[in-house]
């Protein structure tokens, strides 16, 4: 088995989604399959309800397997006084060599990676170039478009 890193904040959550899994959304399908076998008729292979209820079945129970693998195997990182180096966790302020913009960035472990929260994942080519660094430091990020510099503005 392989560890999954994850921040406090990411458990938390995969553990709120297993748990909404297990005990709302199974019994809300559940409830829909029942319904789709008594009022469907003789015929369960003609029932339509009956079918998208089943495919639910399948991808929640799917999910529930994914997450019970994930919380199981997660090796949770917490804050540390890490005199600035960069690890999952931190908070960084990139801009790309020759660049005014400036963004910021978390760095997380790649369950909780969320893109539009600006959460990017250690495995990500930013997050994996960034790993180890500190403020300052000028980095060669390897990515499918080609490699390119940053500049690491600040970290916390």
């Amino acid at each position: 088995m392989t560890n999954t890193i994850l921040t406090r904040e990411g458990y938390d959550k995969l553990v709120s989604e297993l748990n909404y899994l297990r005990d709302v959304k199974r019994a809300e399908v559940s409830e829909r399959l029942r319904n789709a076998i008594e009022g469907g008729g003789d015929d369960l292979l003609e029932n339509a309800e009956y079918e998208a209820a089943k495919n639910e079945q399948s991808f929640t129970e799917g999910k529930i397997k994914e997450l019970e693998y994930l919380v199981a195997v997660a090796r949770i990182v917490e804050p540390s006084d890490n005199n600035g180096i960069i690890e999952v966790g931190s908070k960084v302020q990139i801009s790309e060599e020759g660049e005014d913009t400036v963004e910021t960035f978390t760095i997380v472990g790649a369950p909780e990676a969320d893109p539009d929260q600006n959460k990017i994942s250690n495995e990500s080519p930013i997050g994996k170039a960034v790993i180890g660094h500190k403020k300052g430091d000028i980095v060669q990020v390897s990515a499918p478009i080609g490699s390119y510099q940053i500049k690491i503005i600040d970290v916390r």
